[in-house]
């Protein structure tokens, strides 16, 4: 068995702090996105685009509107959850070397996607696969990478000119990285802690435990 995939896979972190800023390889970057653009997808429509933001005053922009709305959440917490949070970095935008911005297009292939005319999230879901092929590659490279969720898609697709019809996805900081945490940063500042994968296998029924787990 090879165990490089499950290596990434456990390795694998949601990186804030870590960046070192460095150029990334430019080989190595059109492995990682070869990798993502490897994905399945339903209907075979590949409903993803990668665009790569490197322009600093896009990136200082689309920073200082993640830092209001990290104040919007805050300004939402109680005061115990708001001293944990104080400690958390929820990007890494400027010290990482670029931003990936991958979006969803509903209207590639349309109107008769092969599988998805029962479940219509079935196309965002391909494009997840992608993000999550991407990272998997990024990790095996040395590299890390970061999902920033604080922003409004409005605000995003404004700042690239993204087409009103295709949805932007994720913000991901991609980049060489110091280090990769061994625990990740939520857990490690006491957010959250891991939940046993016991607790989340039903054997048949929901809630009937998988006595081979």
């Amino acid at each position: 068995m090879d165990t490089g995939l499950y290596d990434a896979i456990h390795r694998r972190r949601d990186v804030r702090r870590e960046f070192t800023g460095e150029p990334v390889d430019p080989a190595a970057l059109r492995r990682v996105l070869d990798a993502a653009h490897a994905a399945p997808s339903v209907g075979m429509t590949q409903p993803w685009d990668f665009l790569l933001v490197r322009d600093a005053e896009l990136r200082q922009r689309f920073q200082a509107h993640v830092a209001a709305e990290r104040e919007v959440f805050d300004a939402g917490l109680d005061a115990e959850r708001a001293a944990v949070f104080s400690r958390i970095s929820v990007e890494g935008v400027l010290g990482s070397s670029l931003g990936v911005v991958v979006t969803y297009d509903a209207g590639r292939g349309a109107p008769a996607v092969l599988g998805r005319h029962a479940i219509a999230d079935t196309g965002l879901y391909s494009t997840c696969l992608a993000i999550q092929n991407l990272w998997l590659a990024a990790t095996a490279e040395g590299w890390g990478v970061g999902w920033v969720s604080f922003y409004r898609e409005p605000f995003l697709r404004d700042l690239l000119g993204i087409p009103e019809d295709v949805r932007p996805v994720a913000w991901l900081c991609v980049g060489p990285v110091a280090q990769l945490q061994e625990v990740p940063d939520l857990e490690r500042h006491g957010w959250r802690s891991r939940r046993p994968l016991a607790d989340a296998v039903h054997a048949d029924r929901w809630g009937a435990p998988a006595a081979d787990v």
